[in-house]
């Protein structure tokens, strides 16, 4: 019987491309007050300097990916001297847009006294940053204390261990079928595919259930042995 529900966080909970895009706007536009030579940049070189980084340095910490992003960015423009200045606009200005999906507090609070909650994610939307506070009866984040990245067996470990029941009584729910579905599924956990823009599942992957949203958990968990929906008149 499934005890705990654990939540990615980004493209799950939060809309973060939102947050992330305003993020890179404000630095352009303060790196194109700073220096004319910005001028020439657009949003999507600062985006592809992301992409790049990632690929080099993907088990990185997501915080020193986006400064090293960054900093190939102001390289551009000849503005390396300002890095630390526009990191933390960059990380003030996602974090003020970061916001949960519209079915995100709702699908807690229906799945909140059926199960024990918990949030554990990769990169670094913490969850009283993003209006999360309060939501979860435990949260783990990789990198802190030495945790590895999904989809690492030990961040799953970590997982159960918080959770402090069986790993088949954990349920982990997120939008990547690598990381929150054939990562929690290796680990002895059962994987719930969030699958907003209803994309096919290649054959090789089985999750042990799939939603369009945030609001169909109650009764696909209940469907794996969870807690039942409670009827409404």
């Amino acid at each position: 019987m499934l005890r705990v529900v654990v939540f990615d966080a980004d493209e799950t909970l939060l809309d973060l491309r939102p947050a992330v895009t305003g993020g890179l706007v404000a630095v352009l536009e303060e790196m194109r007050r700073l220096a004319p030579a910005a001028a020439a940049l657009s949003l999507a070189d600062l985006e592809s300097d992301w992409h790049a980084v990632f690929g080099e340095r993907s088990a990185a910490p997501v915080q020193q990916i986006r400064q090293a992003a960054l900093a190939r960015s102001l390289a551009r423009a000849g503005l390396d001297d300002h890095l630390d200045d526009l990191t933390t606009l960059f990380f003030a200005r996602r974090f003020a847009l970061t916001r949960p999906f519209a079915d995100a507090l709702p699908a807690l609070a229906a799945l909140r006294g059926r199960y024990l909650l918990g949030y554990a994610t990769n990169g670094n939307s913490r969850a009283e940053c993003c209006g999360l506070a309060g939501e979860f009866a435990f949260e783990r984040y990789a990198h802190e204390d030495g945790l590895p990245k999904k989809p690492a067996p030990e961040f799953y470990a970590a997982v159960v261990e918080a959770a402090g029941v069986p790993a088949e009584q954990v349920a982990y729910v997120g939008d990547s079928l690598a990381h929150d579905v054939v990562g929690p599924q290796r680990a002895g956990l059962r994987g719930v595919w969030l699958n907003r823009h209803r994309l096919p599942c290649p054959p090789e992957v089985r999750p042990d259930a799939q939603v369009a949203t945030l609001t169909d958990l109650v009764t696909a968990l209940a469907a794996l042995g969870g807690a039942a929906p409670v009827a409404t008149a």
